[in-house]
């Protein structure tokens, strides 16, 4: 039974409302803020009513937000809706703008009474079956590579969520180091192909004159030392993903093969004639600036735009260094698996110094010097000896997420800083909640509603901070 409580010192509109409700639904009544508190510590109540007059109190400004705070703390989820005269209906829209769920004017309308409640039924349903689906998509033993407080990496996973189902072919653009191959499983991990091979092959660390036969295969007697038959990668992929590391690097003759089997999805061995199906996925990554390449007639344009179809490009470890403190964290938890030591943190001055490199070799440099500081180190924590003496040289640096671009309006700028802002806020009070919406919401002094609204405003998946 969902219980609903009526504050409202208006006998008439509180028995229009009980009038509305028949099984299903236990209706009470109290005439003051205080008596409403008090009803929401005993029990816990899916709707509550109450008339603007009640949450005024005579005051000329009241903080809505605040008056709500004891009933979300108590219950986050509750659905509040605001009773107002015709008169009063800016002071309900400023309540409703605080977290209210919705208003009604006197005299009430049993039909939109019904309406609301339905509706609002309705959207929490809907949201409850969201989040569930939500949390089915991501695999658990993704979440802690998921973690992150850059908006441009939830940007990242936004899109790796948008396209992992899909059969398109993806190209994961960015620098050495910032984790392509990471994406790329990550995307095999959660598409159709999951269970079958995932093979990734470095383009560029195999000799060009057996990559041919390493991706293809070869008959027997293909060439001198083809001493049997040997299947290439495409074929031993059948079914699953295969990853194409270093694109830019093959050759023009590589790349006219590897343009057939984008269009035409076949392709055949080394020294053979029958044509073979490629029942594969092609994930491809590159550091390399293909359409330079491409202007430069070193890489074909319709290999490029067959490449391109879905580009992900990800972002400088030097452009997400709100990410270094939870990498640090991931790796330690990696090196204590396998490792007899247990160094569970990082002296705050090394972050520091991690906060002012420019990190060049991005998420792989810090791994290693990560991994080399452990090895070094003799104390419970990371300290600064154990890393290289460089790594303190540069001193503090300005803040660039500070950096303010003057070509904007001072409206626009207000703006995109309170966006910034809003994220990170929500970003790191999820991470304190582990995920928890409810939790969140309540410290936040939000609504629930509010909160996920945020939440899908800045692509933010409370799986991520679990």
């Amino acid at each position: 039974m969902k219980n609903i409580l009526v504050t409202t010192i208006d006998q008439t509109a509180a028995d229009v409302i009980h009038h509305c409700f028949e099984s299903g639904y236990k209706i009470e009544r109290v005439n003051s803020l205080s008596a409403s508190e008090e009803c929401f510590s005993k029990k816990r109540y899916e709707f509550l009513f109450i008339d603007i007059e009640i949450l005024k109190n005579s005051k000329h400004d009241v903080d809505y937000k605040n008056q709500f705070l004891p009933f979300w703390r108590v219950t986050p989820d509750v659905d509040i809706i605001v009773l107002s005269s015709p008169e009063m209906i800016r002071e309900a829209v400023n309540a409703v703008k605080a977290g209210a769920s919705n208003y009604l004017t006197y005299p009430l309308n049993p039909e939109e009474i019904k309406y609301i409640v339905d509706s609002l039924q309705e959207y929490s349903r809907m949201n409850s079956e969201l989040n569930y689906l939500r949390d089915r998509f991501w695999r658990s033993d993704s979440l802690s590579v998921l973690r992150s407080n850059s908006p441009l990496m939830k940007e990242v996973f936004a899109k790796v969520r948008a396209v992992a189902q899909t059969e398109s072919t993806v190209l994961i653009t960015g620098e050495t180091g910032t984790g392509k191959g990471v994406i790329a499983r990550l995307l095999h991990q959660h598409s159709k192909r999951s269970e079958k091979q995932f093979i990734s092959i470095h383009c560029g660390g195999i000799l060009e004159s057996l990559l041919e036969s390493e991706l293809f295969g070869h008959e027997k007697g293909a060439f001198t030392g083809a001493i049997r038959r040997k299947l290439g990668k495409f074929e031993i992929a059948h079914g699953g993903t295969i990853f194409l590391d270093e694109i830019g690097t093959i050759s023009a003759s590589m790349q006219i093969s590897l343009l057939q089997i984008l269009q035409d999805r076949t392709f055949q061995r080394v020294g053979g004639e029958n044509v073979i199906k490629a029942d594969v996925r092609i994930l491809a990554a590159t550091n390399s600036n293909l359409i330079q390449m491409v202007a430069e007639g070193t890489f074909r344009s319709d290999l490029y735009y067959r490449l391109n179809v879905f580009p992900i490009e990800l972002p400088r470890l030097e452009d997400r260094i709100e990410d270094i403190p939870i990498l640090v964290e991931n790796f330690l938890k990696r090196l204590n698996k396998v490792n007899a030591k247990h160094i569970n943190d990082i002296h705050p001055d090394v972050l520091e110094a991690f906060q002012c490199y420019t990190w060049p070799g991005n998420i792989r440099e810090l791994e290693n010097l990560i991994e080399r500081a452990y090895i070094l180190e003799s104390s419970s924590i990371l300290t600064a000896k154990s890393f290289p003496a460089e790594l303190f040289k540069n001193g503090k640096k300005k803040n660039k997420n500070l950096a303010l671009d003057a070509s904007f309006t001072l409206q626009e700028v207000r703006q995109k800083e309170m966006e910034r802002i809003e994220r990170q806020y929500l970003g790191e009070l999820l991470l304190k909640n582990h995920g928890r919406i409810k939790q969140t919401a309540v410290e936040a002094g939000i609504g629930e509603r509010q909160l996920n609204k945020l939440m899908n405003k800045y692509g933010i998946l409370k799986e991520e901070f679990k």
